[in-house]
């Protein structure tokens, strides 16, 4: 049961990653608009390598591979997210307040489900 309930959260992360790194792509002038609503420099990289890492991060969870990595290259990514995008304690022109604080705490349970994760793939693989 223990394994499956892994493989379902690990599943569910790679996808939840994988559908906005493709998105990114799919969508980048909406992206790069939200980016720079938020003052964020070098948006058209951080824009591709958003995109890239979280498509090849998602691919890595969802065959079971690097998971420790991936894990916490994504919560450092999310981390990063929050404070530029869903920074919620500052006032944009169109961007709606109470949105930003609703990303920004599902951002934080989404974090901690990578911890978890991370945890448990560095548990496993101690184990003699």
């Amino acid at each position: 049961m223990k394994n499956l309930l892994i493989t379902i959260g690990r599943v569910l992360l790679g996808l939840y990653f994988l559908v906005p790194g493709i998105a990114k792509f799919a969508s980048w002038d909406m992206h790069v608009a939200l980016m720079e609503t938020h003052n964020m420099a070098m948006v058209p990289v951080l824009l591709a390598i958003s995109g890239v890492a979280q498509i090849g991060g998602s691919i890595c969870l969802l065959l079971n591979k690097q998971v420790v990595l991936c894990s916490l290259g994504f919560a450092a990514m999310i981390i990063l997210i929050n404070v530029n995008l869903h920074d919620f304690w500052n006032v944009y022109e169109l961007v709606n307040t109470k949105h930003e604080t609703q990303n920004f705490v599902k951002n934080l349970a989404i974090f901690a489900g990578l911890l978890l994760l991370a945890a448990v793939n560095i548990e496993e693989k101690t184990k003699i």
